[in-house]
Protein backbone atom coordinates (compact mmCIF):
# COMPACT_ATOMS: atom_id res chain seq x y z
CA UNK A 1 0.00 0.00 0.00
CA UNK A 2 1.51 3.48 -0.47
CA UNK A 3 2.12 6.11 2.52
CA UNK A 4 4.14 3.41 4.39
CA UNK A 5 5.22 0.29 5.95
CA UNK A 6 2.91 1.74 9.57
CA UNK A 7 -0.20 2.48 7.20
CA UNK A 8 0.22 -1.53 5.64
CA UNK A 9 0.42 -3.20 8.45
CA UNK A 10 -2.00 -1.34 10.31
CA UNK A 11 -4.69 -2.13 6.94
CA UNK A 12 -3.56 -5.53 7.65
CA UNK A 13 -4.07 -5.74 11.31
CA UNK A 14 -8.08 -4.58 10.58
CA UNK A 15 -7.87 -6.59 7.11
CA UNK A 16 -7.21 -9.87 8.83
CA UNK A 17 -10.09 -10.51 11.11
CA UNK A 18 -12.56 -8.67 9.00
CA UNK A 19 -12.11 -11.50 6.90
CA UNK A 20 -12.15 -14.05 9.14
CA UNK A 21 -15.29 -12.26 10.82
CA UNK A 22 -16.56 -12.39 7.03
CA UNK A 23 -16.21 -15.58 6.50
CA UNK A 24 -17.72 -16.84 9.48
CA UNK A 25 -20.85 -14.81 8.81
CA UNK A 26 -20.58 -16.49 5.20
CA UNK A 27 -20.31 -20.20 6.85
CA UNK A 28 -23.33 -19.86 9.51
CA UNK A 29 -25.62 -18.19 7.08
CA UNK A 30 -24.68 -19.08 3.03
CA UNK A 31 -21.34 -21.13 2.07
CA UNK A 32 -21.91 -19.74 -1.63
CA UNK A 33 -20.83 -16.42 -0.28
CA UNK A 34 -17.53 -17.92 1.47
CA UNK A 35 -15.36 -17.65 -1.30
CA UNK A 36 -16.19 -13.68 -1.60
CA UNK A 37 -15.92 -12.74 1.69
CA UNK A 38 -12.99 -14.45 2.29
CA UNK A 39 -11.52 -11.07 -0.26
CA UNK A 40 -11.14 -9.17 2.98
CA UNK A 41 -8.60 -11.81 4.41
CA UNK A 42 -6.50 -12.27 1.27
CA UNK A 43 -6.07 -8.15 0.58
CA UNK A 44 -4.94 -8.45 4.25
CA UNK A 45 -2.54 -10.77 3.71
CA UNK A 46 -1.18 -9.11 0.27
CA UNK A 47 -1.25 -5.71 2.82
CA UNK A 48 1.43 -7.79 5.15
CA UNK A 49 2.95 -8.86 2.53
CA UNK A 50 3.82 -4.62 1.21
CA UNK A 51 4.55 -3.75 4.70
CA UNK A 52 7.34 -6.33 4.98
CA UNK A 53 8.49 -5.13 1.26
CA UNK A 54 8.69 -1.53 3.00
CA UNK A 55 10.40 -3.09 5.87
CA UNK A 56 13.04 -4.61 3.86
CA UNK A 57 13.67 -1.51 1.50
CA UNK A 58 14.52 0.27 4.80
CA UNK A 59 16.66 -2.41 5.30
CA UNK A 60 18.30 -2.85 1.94
CA UNK A 61 17.72 -5.99 2.16
CA UNK A 62 17.29 -7.37 -1.14
CA UNK A 63 16.86 -11.37 -0.76
CA UNK A 64 13.56 -10.11 1.61
CA UNK A 65 12.31 -6.95 -0.77
CA UNK A 66 12.34 -10.21 -3.33
CA UNK A 67 11.12 -12.64 -1.35
CA UNK A 68 8.14 -10.15 0.02
CA UNK A 69 7.47 -8.82 -3.48
CA UNK A 70 6.63 -12.20 -5.00
CA UNK A 71 4.14 -12.69 -2.37
CA UNK A 72 2.29 -9.40 -3.00
CA UNK A 73 2.56 -9.82 -6.75
CA UNK A 74 1.15 -13.60 -6.41
CA UNK A 75 -1.86 -12.13 -5.29
CA UNK A 76 -1.94 -8.86 -7.94
CA UNK A 77 -1.42 -12.00 -10.65
CA UNK A 78 -2.54 -14.88 -9.37
CA UNK A 79 -5.63 -14.58 -6.61
CA UNK A 80 -7.11 -11.71 -8.43
CA UNK A 81 -7.53 -12.40 -11.63
CA UNK A 82 -8.71 -16.26 -10.85
CA UNK A 83 -10.49 -16.40 -6.80
CA UNK A 84 -12.73 -13.05 -8.23
CA UNK A 85 -13.72 -14.89 -11.05
CA UNK A 86 -14.45 -18.17 -8.80
CA UNK A 87 -16.44 -16.44 -6.05
CA UNK A 88 -18.50 -15.10 -8.93
CA UNK A 89 -18.68 -18.88 -10.05
CA UNK A 90 -20.32 -19.83 -6.69
CA UNK A 91 -23.02 -17.28 -6.58
CA UNK A 92 -24.22 -17.81 -10.04
CA UNK A 93 -27.27 -20.49 -11.25
CA UNK A 94 -26.23 -23.06 -13.33
CA UNK A 95 -27.52 -21.63 -16.86
CA UNK A 96 -24.57 -18.77 -15.88
CA UNK A 97 -21.87 -20.88 -14.65
CA UNK A 98 -20.36 -21.65 -17.88
CA UNK A 99 -19.99 -17.76 -18.73
CA UNK A 100 -18.24 -16.92 -15.65
CA UNK A 101 -16.15 -20.73 -15.88
CA UNK A 102 -14.68 -19.05 -18.88
CA UNK A 103 -13.50 -15.98 -16.83
CA UNK A 104 -11.96 -18.36 -14.12
CA UNK A 105 -9.98 -20.33 -16.52
CA UNK A 106 -8.49 -16.81 -18.70
CA UNK A 107 -7.65 -15.70 -15.48
CA UNK A 108 -5.87 -18.80 -14.16
CA UNK A 109 -3.80 -18.78 -17.39
CA UNK A 110 -3.09 -15.04 -17.75
CA UNK A 111 -1.69 -15.23 -13.57
CA UNK A 112 0.16 -18.31 -14.85
CA UNK A 113 2.03 -16.94 -17.88
CA UNK A 114 2.88 -13.85 -16.03
CA UNK A 115 3.25 -14.90 -12.32
CA UNK A 116 5.52 -18.20 -12.86
CA UNK A 117 8.38 -16.46 -15.49
CA UNK A 118 9.41 -14.51 -12.28
CA UNK A 119 11.17 -18.14 -10.47
CA UNK A 120 12.62 -18.58 -13.96
CA UNK A 121 13.85 -15.45 -14.87
CA UNK A 122 16.33 -13.59 -12.45
CA UNK A 123 15.86 -9.87 -12.74
CA UNK A 124 12.10 -9.79 -14.23
CA UNK A 125 10.71 -8.64 -11.14
CA UNK A 126 12.07 -5.34 -10.26
CA UNK A 127 10.62 -3.57 -6.60
CA UNK A 128 11.29 0.57 -6.54
CA UNK A 129 10.87 2.46 -3.97
CA UNK A 130 9.25 6.35 -4.57
CA UNK A 131 8.09 8.83 -1.97
CA UNK A 132 5.04 6.92 -0.19
CA UNK A 133 4.79 4.43 -3.07
CA UNK A 134 6.07 1.24 -3.74
CA UNK A 135 6.62 0.76 -8.31
CA UNK A 136 6.35 -3.25 -9.09
CA UNK A 137 7.57 -3.44 -12.41
CA UNK A 138 9.99 -5.18 -14.56
CA UNK A 139 9.66 -7.40 -17.57
CA UNK A 140 6.46 -9.56 -18.41
CA UNK A 141 6.30 -12.77 -20.26
CA UNK A 142 3.45 -11.50 -22.46
CA UNK A 143 5.77 -8.11 -23.17
CA UNK A 144 7.20 -10.98 -25.96
CA UNK A 145 3.55 -11.54 -27.41
CA UNK A 146 2.11 -8.14 -27.86
CA UNK A 147 1.99 -4.93 -26.59
CA UNK A 148 1.50 -4.96 -22.63
CA UNK A 149 -2.04 -2.51 -23.16
CA UNK A 150 -3.57 -5.79 -24.08
CA UNK A 151 -2.46 -8.04 -21.27
CA UNK A 152 -4.00 -5.27 -19.01
CA UNK A 153 -7.14 -4.96 -20.75
CA UNK A 154 -7.50 -8.77 -20.37
CA UNK A 155 -6.57 -8.96 -16.75
CA UNK A 156 -9.07 -6.24 -16.15
CA UNK A 157 -11.46 -7.61 -18.10
CA UNK A 158 -11.29 -11.12 -16.08
CA UNK A 159 -11.07 -9.12 -12.68
CA UNK A 160 -14.11 -6.46 -13.11
CA UNK A 161 -16.34 -8.14 -15.71
CA UNK A 162 -17.35 -10.57 -13.37
CA UNK A 163 -18.71 -8.48 -10.44
CA UNK A 164 -20.55 -6.02 -12.98
CA UNK A 165 -22.28 -8.79 -14.70
CA UNK A 166 -22.83 -10.77 -11.28
CA UNK A 167 -27.04 -11.69 -10.93
CA UNK A 168 -26.82 -10.42 -7.38
CA UNK A 169 -26.92 -6.89 -6.77
CA UNK A 170 -24.06 -6.20 -3.79
CA UNK A 171 -21.78 -7.88 -5.88
CA UNK A 172 -22.77 -5.34 -8.87
CA UNK A 173 -22.15 -2.56 -6.06
CA UNK A 174 -18.67 -3.97 -5.48
CA UNK A 175 -17.47 -3.95 -9.19
CA UNK A 176 -18.99 -0.56 -9.41
CA UNK A 177 -16.30 0.37 -6.89
CA UNK A 178 -13.65 -1.77 -7.95
CA UNK A 179 -13.73 0.13 -11.34
CA UNK A 180 -14.53 3.59 -9.27
CA UNK A 181 -11.17 2.66 -7.87
CA UNK A 182 -9.25 0.98 -11.38
CA UNK A 183 -10.45 4.48 -13.25
CA UNK A 184 -8.52 6.86 -10.22
CA UNK A 185 -5.52 4.97 -10.16
CA UNK A 186 -4.98 4.93 -14.11
CA UNK A 187 -6.34 8.57 -13.73
CA UNK A 188 -3.94 10.17 -10.89
CA UNK A 189 -1.23 7.06 -10.02
CA UNK A 190 -0.46 5.38 -13.21
CA UNK A 191 3.41 5.55 -12.24
CA UNK A 192 2.37 2.79 -9.36
CA UNK A 193 -1.10 1.25 -10.18
CA UNK A 194 0.00 -2.01 -8.71
CA UNK A 195 0.25 -0.56 -5.52
CA UNK A 196 -2.94 1.64 -5.42
CA UNK A 197 -4.96 -0.25 -7.02
CA UNK A 198 -4.73 -2.89 -4.43
CA UNK A 199 -4.90 -0.46 -1.91
CA UNK A 200 -8.17 0.70 -3.26
CA UNK A 201 -9.15 -3.01 -2.63
CA UNK A 202 -7.96 -3.28 0.40
CA UNK A 203 -11.09 -0.17 1.30
CA UNK A 204 -13.69 -1.74 -0.65
CA UNK A 205 -13.19 -4.88 1.62
CA UNK A 206 -15.21 -2.66 4.52
CA UNK A 207 -18.17 -3.19 1.87
CA UNK A 208 -17.80 -6.81 1.52
CA UNK A 209 -17.88 -7.14 5.63
CA UNK A 210 -20.89 -4.56 5.74
CA UNK A 211 -22.42 -7.24 3.22
CA UNK A 212 -21.94 -10.53 4.61
CA UNK A 213 -24.20 -8.71 7.80
CA UNK A 214 -26.51 -6.57 6.09
CA UNK A 215 -27.49 -9.03 2.95
CA UNK A 216 -26.74 -8.03 -0.64
CA UNK A 217 -29.50 -4.71 -0.97
CA UNK A 218 -32.01 -6.31 -3.43
CA UNK A 219 -33.05 -9.72 -1.28
CA UNK A 220 -33.95 -10.47 2.36
CA UNK A 221 -30.56 -12.14 4.08
CA UNK A 222 -30.77 -14.79 4.58
CA UNK A 223 -33.52 -16.10 3.58
CA UNK A 224 -33.55 -15.43 0.16
CA UNK A 225 -30.30 -17.19 -0.16
CA UNK A 226 -31.23 -20.78 0.25
CA UNK A 227 -28.59 -20.92 3.59
CA UNK A 228 -26.29 -24.20 3.20
CA UNK A 229 -27.19 -27.09 5.94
Amino acid sequence: MCLSPEVSFVAAAGLIPAGMVSMRQAWRTDRHYLPLATLPLLFGIQQLAEGVVWVAGAGQNTDLILNASLVYMFFSWLAWPVWIPVSTFTLEPPRRKPLFLIFVIVGAMLGALQYVPYFAHDGWLHTRFLPHVIVYEGTELLDFVGRREFTYVVYISVVILPLLISSIRGVRIFGLLALGVLITTYTFFSYAYVSVFCFGGAVMSAYLVWMMFKGDGSRPWPPALHPVS
